[in-house]
């Protein structure tokens, strides 16, 4: 990516669609040049779109799982100082977790948790170096409910969720903020990939993307520590602050148990 440009430049992991897709828009519209990346093909076509809207994009398809995949993105930023880091990359596992494929299950943590804390790692410390940034990490109120059938997923998003407020005090008064973005479910093809269309969770209603992402950018450039998408996940996360572990482990399984969507609440 060129140097030149007077633009400061942000990068936005997971950016081929969904959340990813609408944060990198976001930054676009707002005056940001990007690096985008993903480990799909349909990149490509999104820094083309990305490129309509006035922003200079350049695109890597990596696997962010692997610290190959994530050097490879890092290695496109040639020394330009980042502005703006949005750690947004992530998958989903559906299933019970004995019933998973153990590739799967890796995959999942070396995705949402390892390769995202290596790149933030990466890129936050020319930011505190500088003195100036901001670092979106995208959780998710998953995080707040042992996830029954999601179980490696939830605990990988409870994971970012506490990391993220952490590191947010630990670069506290150097210049760089840390904002985690934790939305429910969502209409992006998340379920799909997770294998979870035929649960009650895959075929509830989910919020808007787009929504999603400018609530979560917003709150980036304020600098928020946190922001839960939705006054419906809002009020999810308040009453899971006082149910009991055991109980909300129990009420994820009604919504996300293999088959649970063709049938009508059952009390497992």
């Amino acid at each position: 990516m060129a140097t030149a440009s007077a633009k400061p430049l942000a990068i936005v992991t997971g950016a081929s669609s969904g959340i990813g897709r609408e944060l990198a828009t976001c930054c676009a519209r707002d005056g940001f040049d990007l690096l985008i990346a993903a480990d799909e093909p349909e990149i490509e076509q999104a820094a083309t779109e990305l490129r309509g809207l006035g922003a200079a994009v350049e695109a890597v398809q990596a696997d962010l799982a692997t610290p190959e995949g994530v050097d490879r993105l890092t290695g496109m930023i040639r020394g330009r100082p980042v502005e703006a880091l949005l750690a947004n990359a992530g998958h989903g596992l559906g299933k019970g977790f004995l019933d998973q494929d153990w590739r799967d299950i890796r995959h999942v943590i070396d995705t949402n948790v390892t390769g995202t804390l290596y790149l933030i790692r990466q890129v936050g410390r020319g930011m505190r170096d500088r003195g100036q940034g901001r670092i979106l990490i995208t959780g998710s109120i998953a995080g707040f409910s042992p996830g029954t059938y999601q179980a490696v997923y939830n605990a990988s998003k409870a994971f970012l969720d506490s990391f993220s407020f952490a590191l947010r005090h630990e670069l506290k008064d150097r210049g760089v903020t840390v904002t985690c973005l934790m939305p429910g479910a969502t209409e992006t093809e998340f379920f799909e990939r997770a294998d979870m269309l035929d649960t009650r969770i895959g075929q509830s209603k989910k919020d808007d993307p787009a929504m999603v992402a400018e609530t979560g950018y917003k709150a980036m450039m304020r600098g928020d520590g946190d922001v839960v998408t939705g006054w419906h996940n809002k009020l999810q996360t308040a009453i899971a602050a006082i149910t009991p572990a055991g109980l909300l482990a129990k009420q994820h399984r009604k919504m996300a148990a293999p088959g649970s969507g063709e049938e009508p609440s059952p009390d497992r």
